[in-house]
């Protein structure tokens, strides 16, 4: 899922405090479970397509598609990002997205469909692919 496009040839330095939990969770500082608990008590960014016409980068509609991508099995994958920073030059790629929401991390697995994956972070060499089965698990997790 990493897109080549993001800045590889820059030094990565955490954006914000969940960025730099997942960096010292990949450098194993801090469990993933740390991560994890952190991430659902985050807010994450959702680049969305706004189907509405109207004035330029203002949402329109109540239409907004979430960015997701073919995964290699067959299945979809929901693009995410731990700052709007990040998405920029991943984005380049995906004409429409020009705009996202914030939202917690929670809001967005209660809304999403089951079988479906998630990229955080794609592009960076601090971001985590997970598989549908973990973010089933993630989602039954939060009751």
């Amino acid at each position: 899922m990493n897109n080549a496009k993001a800045s590889m040839n820059e030094p990565f330095e955490p954006r914000n405090d969940l960025e730099g939990q997942l960096l010292a969770a990949q450098e194993g500082q801090v469990s993933e479970d740390a991560f994890m608990e952190q991430l659902m008590a985050s807010q994450v960014f959702m680049p969305v397509r706004d189907d509405g016409a109207g004035i330029a980068n203002f949402q329109r509609s109540d239409k907004a598609v979430p960015l997701t991508l073919d995964s290699e099995d067959g299945g979809q994958v929901l693009i995410l990002f731990i700052s709007p920073e990040r998405a920029k030059s991943f984005l380049e790629d995906f004409p429409g997205y020009d705009g996202g929401l914030l939202a917690e991390f929670t809001w967005v697995l209660e809304r999403m469909g089951s079988g479906v994956g998630i990229s955080l972070n794609p592009g960076w060499p601090v971001g985590i692919d997970m598989e549908s089965q973990m973010v089933a698990q993630l989602a039954g997790r939060r009751v």
